[in-house]
């Protein structure tokens, strides 16, 4: 189901995605806050693809393919919300990917807003949560717009930056199952 917003054109992610999401997936620039996150090769990227596509097939919604209205050829990010964790510690997972050159002009708010709002039609039981590195001010301005809040504040176990920290922003309080998916 396609959706579209003032400036964006947002469409399930599918296979047919992979060259375009690899270029974003696997550019240096666009994991500055989380430089080991970069996808190294083509195959790391389809694997991840496996997994939004599964959230697509499962839920019925996930993360979009993002282009701009104004030029539809090129896919510009990828993001949106997810279900992620299970059962008790279920939550839906905001985050977003964009071309460097695509960031800095509000896209990202932009999607997000309609993140959000998708997600809550669809399973307004689960919270809204979005996980980000301190240092990454902002992704954090974005949660805020969304209506997040800062609910915890803690080191990024497992970061190979030891001294990376972990802000986790969410639309309410989360269950202490909800908070250990978000961090596991």
């Amino acid at each position: 189901m396609p959706q579209r917003t003032e400036r964006l054109l947002l469409d399930p992610t599918t296979a047919d995605d992979l060259a375009a999401l690899h270029e974003i997936y696997g550019d240096a620039r666009t994991w500055t806050h989380l430089p080991s996150g970069r996808h190294r090769d083509l195959g790391r990227t389809a694997e991840v693809l496996e997994r939004w596509l599964d959230d697509w097939r499962s839920e019925g919604f996930g993360a979009w393919t993002i282009r701009e209205a104004t030029a539809p050829e090129l896919v510009i990010g990828h993001g949106g919300c997810a279900v992620r964790g299970r059962d008790a510690g279920a939550y839906w997972n905001l985050g977003y990917r964009f071309r460097p050159e695509a960031q800095g002009r509000g896209l990202a708010t932009e999607l997000s807003r309609a993140a959000v709002e998708a997600a809550g039609l669809r399973r307004s039981e689960l919270p809204i949560v979005a996980y980000l590195l301190e240092h990454n001010t902002a992704s954090a301005r974005v949660a805020e717009k969304v209506g997040l809040t800062l609910r915890h504040r803690a080191p990024d176990a497992g970061n190979p930056d030891a001294s990376a920290i972990r802000l986790v922003y969410a639309d309410r309080e989360l269950s202490a199952a909800q908070l250990a998916a978000t961090l596991a």
